[in-house]
């Protein structure tokens, strides 16, 4: 049996015209996020990429084989500009995703954005606006909702088997010192913070596993980086908020940066979230990342008897979810969500259904809510892009 770096890396059998990406930036998480799954996948070519830095950018397209390089100021209008480029990823700091994907939408590309799509609610609305009105594709990059884990969980709490949903509870925090101080998570111009990053997947993981979004904010309490002056910098360490969802049923989350380290037992970083049901609960270990280890834990309490399980799920065949599309067939164990985000935009620009998809009422719904949240804290939205589209 090949091992698992073989198959994450050998190229199939190309059997269609393959899309080509352009990366705009040579960003750490694009290898994940792009490079690799693209391997993988028969319809996809890692064409070109494009940093401010030359040699940085050169560096990075010898390391992963990309065959088209552009460097300096105009590098990334370069690579919009390129014909052969069919499709951009944009890893880019928060605070650029606006710019540089509506540069894109307007060169004609479609586009994967890094999640959070933008700094503000209406930035996302535009951004949606100029792609259908272009007849783009433009997808924000929650990849973990393309895995068939989550998408289990979700299936459990829909079935009824629990009941309904009393509350829900989160947390997602990083040890202290995995960032530094200077990282651009902690720059407001670029759109930092917490809420930002650890907290737009924990608030969308809640909305998500509610089907619902929330009618307010009931709290929240923003925590500084060391002994900054909050309401001087804006930028959140940590957040912690309490969400109002419909039914009587409360969202808790807690998300950190630089959460203080544990040492009995040692612990990195914390990544669950606990729906409390009046049948029973579920507890979803690790929901952003699963191929490497996940679990799933139910506790069902029918009569006086309480059952418990625990489910892990790593491909569509045996998620046991309700789903006649091709779902049934999608997927390896050992596939990342990221290979699971490629498949479904792929599937989208050829035309084809994809399993799952982010729709443009998600991704703006989960940035208004990232903004309400701000605002609770008292810290406010970040700034948005000083860009403006052209006048037709």
């Amino acid at each position: 049996m090949a091992s698992l770096v073989q198959r994450l890396y050998q190229p199939p059998k190309v059997t269609n015209q393959p899309i080509k990406f352009g990366i705009l930036g040579a960003a750490n998480i694009a290898p994940a996020v792009l490079i690799i799954p693209a391997k993988s996948h028969a319809e996809v070519i890692v064409y070109a990429v494009a940093a401010r830095d030359q040699v940085k950018a050169e560096k990075f397209a010898k390391q992963h084989g990309i065959a088209k390089v552009y460097g300096g100021s105009s590098g990334y209008q370069q690579l919009l500009d390129d014909p052969e480029v069919d499709a951009i990823y944009n890893p880019l700091p928060n605070g650029l995703h606006f710019e540089w994907t509506m540069k894109a939408l307007l060169a004609g590309k479609h586009v994967l954005c890094e999640k959070p799509m933008a700094d503000t609610a209406d930035e996302v609305r535009q951004m949606f606006d100029l792609a259908e009105k272009k007849g783009l594709v433009l997808l924000e990059a929650f990849h973990y909702r393309f895995h068939p884990a989550i998408q289990r969980a979700r299936a459990i709490l829909d079935s009824g088997e629990l009941g309904k949903i009393k509350s829900i509870d989160l947390k997602f925090a990083l040890a202290a010192g995995y960032m530094k101080d200077s990282d651009i998570r902690f720059n407001l111009a670029l759109g930092g913070g917490a809420m930002m990053d650890l907290g737009c997947y924990s608030l969308n993981c809640i909305r998500y596993l509610s089907s619902s979004d929330p009618i307010s904010v009931v709290s929240a309490t923003p925590l500084s980086l060391k002994s900054a002056n909050i309401t001087e910098t804006k930028i959140d360490r940590g957040m912690s908020a309490t969400l109002a969802l419909p039914n009587d049923v409360l969202a808790s989350m807690e998300v950190d940066l630089s959460m203080p380290w544990e040492f009995f037992p040692p612990k990195l970083y914390k990544m669950w979230v606990e729906v409390k049901c009046e049948g029973g609960n579920m507890g979803v270990q690790n929901f952003v990342l699963p191929t490497f280890w996940h679990s799933i834990q139910v506790s069902n309490k029918v009569g006086g008897t309480t059952t418990k399980r625990v489910e892990k799920v790593y491909k569509f065949a045996d998620a046991h979810i309700d789903d006649h599309s091709k779902a049934l067939d999608l997927g390896e164990d050992w596939w990342l969500t990221y290979r699971y985000q490629l498949e479904a935009f792929v599937d989208k620009l050829m035309g084809r259904t994809p399993q799952t998809w982010v729709t443009r009422e998600d991704s703006i719904a989960n940035m208004q809510w990232i903004e309400n949240i701000y605002e609770k804290a008292g810290i406010g939205s970040r700034p948005r892009s000083s860009y403006v589209l052209p006048a037709e």
